[in-house]
Formats: C-alpha cells, structure tokens, sequence
C-alpha cells in the first residue's frame, strides 16, 4: 500500500481539553457497537490528533541530533510503553475496568500511528488519517472503503440502549477491542489448511492460557500485568510494522529475534505478579494456621479473606500507578 505522493501541511490546531477521553468513546460505541473500529478512528482524528503536532515538536526539540528512523524508533517504543501501561489494568477485583483499559490502549495506538504520520509531513488531523487507520489495522483492505464506512457511520451516537441490552453491548464491544488490540486473535479463511490447524491449536492453547490466568487473577490481580504486556506488545509491533510500511517507503521488513530478552517492562510486570502470588499464599497459610472459622468452616474465613487481600493488592497497584501518571 503506497502512501500518497503528496504531503500535508502538519496542523498547529491546540489538542482539546476534555475528560476522559476512553470514557467518552466507551460511552459512544456502547450506543453503536457494530462500528466501534469507525468511531475508534473518527475519535482518535477528532479528539487526540490536534496534540500530535505540538508532541512531534517537542521529540525533535528534545533530540535535535537524531534521525529520521530514531525518530520514528523513539514515537513507536513510546507509545508501546504506554500501550501497556494504559491497558494491563484488567485483572483481580478491577475486572469491570476491562473496557476502559481497552479503550484507552486502542486510542494510544491510533495517537501512535498519527505521529508517525506526522513524522510522515501528513496532517494528522485530516480526515484521510481515520482512513488508513481502519486500513492499518485491519478493518479494511483500503482506504476508499474505509472512508466509505465513515462516511456511513457519521459523527451522530445511537440511541442509549435499555440496561440489559447495554450490558450486552459492553460484552460485543469489549470483544471487539480484544480483536483490535489482538488480545483475541481471529483466524486467518484464507491460510491453507495445515497453518489453519496450527493457528486453531494455537489458539486453544491461548483461551486456556487467558482462562488460568482469569482464575487466577481473581484472587493474584497482577497476574495479568505480564500477561497483558507480552499479548500488547506483540499486537503493539505488528501494527507499528504496518504503519512504518504504509508511511515510509524506506523501511526494511522487520526481523523479530525469538531469543532475544524480555523487555524491562515484561519483567518488571512478572516480578509484580510473583510478589502479588506470595499475598494470597500467605493468607492461606495464616487462615490455616490460626484456625479461624465461620460456621464452623473455614472455606468463608479462606474466601473473605482472599477476597479481601485480593482488592487490597489490587487497590494499592492502581493508587500507586495512576499516581505516577497523575503529573502527565
């Protein structure tokens, strides 16, 4: 897919002050789920791009030695380590903040892909970048599709649906953006029958890898935190790959080394998890050791206690996390 002969004038357009940006695209797929990749890339050109220049300023002014490719290496592990910042908050007694993660790492892809447009010398706060957005990732096979579909779905929210049909919406979106983050991987009709197999297999193992890690994450949260950024991160370098190809024609393929080391984030992530194991371990053994019972059981004292440890984890992880976020 080549990109465009010509180039854009880069916006000077101020970024909009408003709250919460992935609570108000949650709110706004939730109403229209059947087009939640078209709102997603309508929202991210509207909402997040008119911030793009003014970051694409301050990289250069920052690193004013660097190269173009640095550059383009700099936005890209930037926004990989937001990605998995944004969205690994989805385990243990935050279960329910699983779509907001989502959305908020789904529109920290789309900021990346729009600075690297930028880096590109196109507009990110055109109309064509929602385009090749759906096209980058995956949506759409090209861009006169895409804007055809945006075109169709408009800027106009659905109707708010009754309670019970608002949770299931939830529950198609949040799926939806498990595919677009690639935390669900759809399969591939076109892949010839012996690779079908494997990926099927490969699948399989993965829902049974998401299933341990859901149990287990009920009662360790920070269990997920590994788990969420290697799936990220994968995810995260295939469509930063994608875009590097559509925008800048003298990208080489990129080499992925399976021995190479796990990046500080992923190992500082599975040490959470460890330490976040030994909780609930202690506990039980306390439990055990003390003797204390409810009903003359001590399966309700194991699990209040659990529970309770559980949420406490969980709870200190998310103060301390978006404390340090909070400056930014």
């Amino acid at each position: 897919m080549p990109p465009a002969p010509h180039r854009e004038k880069l916006s000077s357009a101020s970024p909009r002050e408003g709250p919460s940006p992935e609570r108000s695209l949650l709110a706004s797929v939730i109403s229209d789920p059947g087009h939640l990749p078209e709102r997603l890339a309508d929202f991210a050109v509207r909402r997040i791009a008119p911030a793009v220049p003014e970051a694409i300023t301050s990289l250069r002014r920052n690193h004013p030695t660097a190269t173009e490719t640095e550059l383009r290496a700099q936005v890209i592990a930037r926004g990989r380590r937001a990605v998995v910042a944004e969205g690994s908050l989805v385990g243990g007694p935050f279960l329910v903040l699983i779509p907001v993660a989502f959305c908020a790492a789904l529109l920290r892809q789309a900021r990346t892909v729009l600075e690297l447009a930028a880096l590109d010398g196109r507009d990110p706060t055109a109309r064509a970048r929602a385009g090749e957005l759906l096209v980058l990732q995956g949506v759409y096979e090209d861009t006169g599709q895409a804007q055809h579909a945006l075109a169709r779905t408009g800027h106009a929210a659905g109707d708010a649906p009754v309670r019970w049909k608002r949770w299931a919406a939830l529950w198609q979106v949040t799926l939806r953006m498990a595919r677009l983050l690639g935390v669900l991987t759809p399969g591939d009709a076109g892949e010839p029958p012996g690779r079908r197999l494997r990926r099927v297999t490969v699948q399989a193992w993965r829902w049974m890898l998401l299933g341990t890690v859901f149990l287990v994450g009920l009662v360790a949260p920070l269990v997920w935190l590994p788990y969420m950024a290697v799936t990220y991160q994968r995810a995260d370098a295939r469509l930063a790959d994608r875009a590097l190809a559509y925008y800048f024609a003298d990208t080489a393929p990129a080499r992925r080394n399976r021995t190479s080391r796990p990046e500080p984030e992923v190992v500082a992530a599975a040490l959470r998890a460890l330490l976040s194991l030994l909780v609930p371990l202690a506990v039980t053994a306390v439990t055990v050791l003390t003797g204390l019972r409810l009903a003359d059981s001590r399966w309700p004292v194991l699990g209040i206690t659990l529970a309770t440890a559980s949420a406490a984890v969980g709870a200190l992880w998310y103060r301390r996390h978006h404390r340090r976020r909070s400056p930014n």
